[in-house]
């Protein structure tokens, strides 16, 4: 395709080079030709889509209401990223060859950056047994409040052909007030194989990774405050 493709620009540039005045200087000749290839080139090659990519739907229908929800309230403050992190760059590592390096796909793209799906997700889930507020609303003193800040969130390729998703996570629980009150602090890990070697694969590994993290989070929250209601 490529082949036959080029040999009709050569003959395209030939024509134009024959076709020219004969005293147009041999350089303007030369230069037309390949301004014709150029141009053909640009109308045979249409610009690659960027694919954009998110957590999923999340829920498909209806939940119950959480006004009875069992579980206390809880404040999801805004999840912090790294740096590295803050754009929307779908981000892979390969351990073989560089992995201090993070390098981004160049056509894959999240609809926005993760620490906003992640915190997203949080919100989803962890709603489902209580109410789960923001910052900016009106706090009772001694609310629960979570912080994530986002350290690792790329595709770990372990080989050329073998590859997960990886998320690691600091969580600090405390309760709300003047000054607030530190409860308890961890770090999760998460890794989840991807099914394949590319972006599509990274983005369901990671996506899988994170709704892992949000379990274990929640299973987290849950320990602290019977820890706390138990101590001494």
């Amino acid at each position: 395709m490529q082949q036959h493709f080029f040999s009709r620009s050569q003959h395209a540039a030939r024509s134009l080079c024959q076709g020219l005045h004969p005293r147009m200087p041999r350089a303007a000749a030369l230069w037309a030709s390949l301004a014709l290839v150029t141009v053909l080139s640009a109308c045979s090659s249409p610009a690659q889509r960027i694919a954009v990519y998110d957590f999923g739907p999340g829920a498909t229908a209806p939940q119950p209401s959480n006004r009875m929800a069992p579980l206390p309230p809880l404040l999801l403050a805004d999840v912090e990223a790294a740096s590295a992190l803050d754009g929307t760059a779908v981000l892979y590592r390969l351990a073989y060859a560089d992995v201090q390096q993070l390098r981004p796909y160049a056509q894959a793209r999240w609809s926005m950056p993760p620490a906003q799906l992640l915190r997203q997700r949080l919100r989803e889930l962890l709603g489902r047994n209580r109410s789960v507020l923001s910052p900016v609303d009106a706090l009772v003193p001694g609310t629960l409040a979570l912080r994530l800040e986002l350290e690792e969130f790329s595709q770990l390729f372990a080989s050329a052909q073998s590859s997960s998703g990886l998320v690691r996570v600091r969580a600090t629980l405390s309760r709300s007030g003047s000054p607030a009150k530190p409860l308890a602090q961890t770090s999760f890990i998460l890794q989840r194989p991807a099914g394949s070697a590319d972006a599509k694969g990274g983005v369901q590994a990671l996506a899988v990774a994170s709704d892992a993290l949000v379990l274990q989070v929640d299973q987290w929250l849950q320990q602290v405050a019977t820890a706390e209601i138990t101590a001494p």
